[in-house]
């Protein structure tokens, strides 16, 4: 994937418009980021992932998903965009689409809590053979 497929994938979505966040190219909801490119060109900064869902996808699946010293204390995970499918970058995008029009907290919005993509994840990791 690149950030032109990401781009053209959620400006098709109610209240995204196109934007910049540290001088990168980004994807906004309501002047607030939905997701931005990271200044490798490569990785997707994705807000909204918490750090023990961050950590269960790093682990699963360390080609796509990782993230930096930078990044430790914050919820986000970085996306390799060259190694990632839409069917997994997507719902990121949905989950963050939705927090960002509606709900804005993990207690408002469970979506941002424990469940969902991780159980998805666990369950993948769980079926690889060792």
């Amino acid at each position: 994937m690149t950030f032109d497929d990401i781009r053209n994938i959620a400006l098709a979505w109610p209240e995204v418009t196109d934007g910049t966040s540290y001088g990168t190219p980004a994807l906004k909801v309501r002047k607030k980021l939905l997701v931005r490119l990271k200044e490798d060109g490569d990785s997707l900064v994705m807000p909204g992932v918490l750090q023990d869902e961050r950590e269960m996808l790093v682990e699963s699946r360390p080609a796509v998903f990782y993230f930096t010293d930078h990044y430790r204390d914050y919820p986000m995970v970085l996306i390799r965009l060259s190694k990632a499918k839409r069917s997994i970058v997507e719902p990121f995008l949905l989950r963050q689409l939705s927090a960002r029009r509606y709900l804005t907290t993990p207690e408002e919005n469970p979506g941002l809590r424990r469940g969902g993509l991780i159980s998805f994840f666990r369950k993948q990791r769980a079926s690889r053979p060792a």
